[in-house]
């Protein structure tokens, strides 16, 4: 892949929409698609964004003619949305039963971001799958050989949920289980607002405890570890109490206290980056 020598993107999907689904997306949810469309200059053309394609390619052309671009099938270089970008117009002009490896795609520093390319009237409703089916053809024939290699990919992904009644929070399951919740706002005000409900004692999730965040694309992730056991179907209502909470905490525009000072500085440390 050409190196873009434009400057680095901090927020590579800043102003599409779904901006926290398109991160988590790209940097957490294992398997799961999203529909999208070019605009009229490109042609109009449906597109099912999806987390990761098979063969390490970044997009596809299907044999049925569905696109799909894989949003974790590029390595971030400069601009992740301008390499994306250059996939998916790629794939859009191959051949059906064609796909786009990152080593083979010639990205140009001043060419089209997926904010250019995509129609944004177009909402981006994520849908979480259990397996990778969306890679085969409609048409195609399901052999015990293509069925042994989904079965493959999906033992080896993280089983994770997406939450209802709130935006980009997912449930998965690891040793324990874990919501992580991607958001759009100011880094510094999400860590004031938490920090603010923490020092209170009042930062848990359905039982659970806030355990930490981390920064991807720009995005900070809050991310809360769940009593064991605690299934995904369980967290709507909590999960929207939990946003009461934390937008009251994000309104309050008093500098912090003593106590709550402390409790974002031991937020803070515990902070990584997932460039």
């Amino acid at each position: 892949m050409a190196k873009s020598t434009t400057e680095f993107v901090l927020r590579p999907f800043e102003g599409l929409p779904g901006e926290a689904d398109w991160v988590s997306m790209r940097e957490i949810v294992p398997s799961a698609t999203a529909p999208a469309r070019t605009t009229a200059e490109h042609g109009s053309k449906d597109v099912v964004v999806a987390t990761v394609l098979p063969g390490g390619w970044a997009a596809m052309h299907r044999e049925d003619g569905t696109v799909l671009l894989g949003v974790q099938g590029i390595l971030n270089s400069d601009d992740l949305s301008r390499d994306l970008a250059a996939a998916l117009l790629a794939a859009l002009e191959g051949e059906p039963g064609t796909g786009v490896l990152p080593e083979h795609l010639e990205v140009d520093p001043d060419g089209p971001r997926l904010q250019d390319v995509l129609d944004d009237s177009v909402s981006f409703e994520v849908t979480v799958h259990d397996g990778y089916e969306y890679w085969i053809d409609s048409d195609a024939e399901m052999t015990d050989e293509i069925k042994a290699g989904l079965d493959e990919a999906a033992d080896q992904s993280v089983p994770t949920v997406k939450v209802e009644g709130v935006e980009a929070a997912y449930w998965c399951r690891m040793s324990r289980e874990f919501v992580r919740w991607a958001r759009t706002e100011d880094e510094d005000r999400v860590v004031d607002a938490i920090a603010r409900m923490h020092a209170k004692r009042d930062s848990g999730l359905a039982g659970g405890k806030f355990l930490g965040m981390f920064r991807a694309c720009g995005l900070v992730v809050p991310v809360w570890e769940l009593p064991r056991g605690t299934e995904a179907d369980e967290l709507a209502e909590p999960m929207q109490d939990l946003s009461s909470r934390f937008e009251a905490a994000l309104a309050v525009d008093e500098p912090l206290d003593a106590t709550q000072r402390r409790a974002r500085a031991g937020i803070v440390s515990r902070q990584v980056t997932l460039r």
